[in-house]
């Protein structure tokens, strides 16, 4: 059962990881830190707002206009070290 829970652990963990990457690339792209035409940033975007945006998505549409400022992927990471944490107390 531990593995399981080692597994989910490192899922949750990795997703963050991938959350945090994604915002980071579009802070750099939007501050023209770095070229959205070149090759591979364009490969690195386009495959973390595929992994992000169907969860980030429904996450936009309930939240108010903040005026620029995109709070989703904070919000989605509490909530997933709060199911994370939940499941670890469920199980324990």
């Amino acid at each position: 059962m531990y593995s399981l829970l080692w597994l989910f652990d490192t899922l949750i963990s990795l997703y963050v990881w991938i959350l945090i990457a994604s915002a980071i690339l579009s802070w750099l792209v939007a501050f023209n830190v770095v070229n959205p035409h070149n090759q591979v940033v364009r490969s690195v975007g386009e495959f973390l707002w595929r992994v992000t945006e169907p969860v980030l998505a429904p996450i936009r549409r309930l939240l108010p206009n903040l005026g620029g400022i995109d709070v989703s992927p904070i919000i989605l990471i509490i909530g997933l070290y709060f199911i994370r944490n939940l499941v670890f107390e469920l199980v324990s």
